[in-house]
């Protein structure tokens, strides 16, 4: 289960405040205002989504070579294509 906690208690109460709430949580989210604004993970998790994400960009990628939908060319050549030079 994720936790809330407001921003203003997380003021108030600092970070120990986060240990003991994460302590009991899967994660912490901070509201601003009462609207959900940042989550708060263990490093664990964090680091399991980003490689879920590189995991997404590798079958992407690959998907995109198999169905020749790329290019190949200098960085000038790139830059001219998508009106940057």
């Amino acid at each position: 289960m994720i936790a809330q906690v407001t921003a203003n208690d997380l003021k108030t109460k600092g970070v120990n405040f986060l240990d003991e709430i994460s302590r009991e949580s899967d994660g912490v989210i901070i509201t601003v205002r009462g609207k959900e604004k940042y989550v708060i993970l263990p490093i664990e998790e964090y680091n399991q989504l980003r490689e879920y994400e590189l995991d997404a960009a590798i079958r992407d990628a690959r998907a995109d070579i198999e169905a020749n939908r790329y290019q190949t060319g200098t960085v000038e050549e790139h830059l001219e294509r998508i009106g940057h030079v």
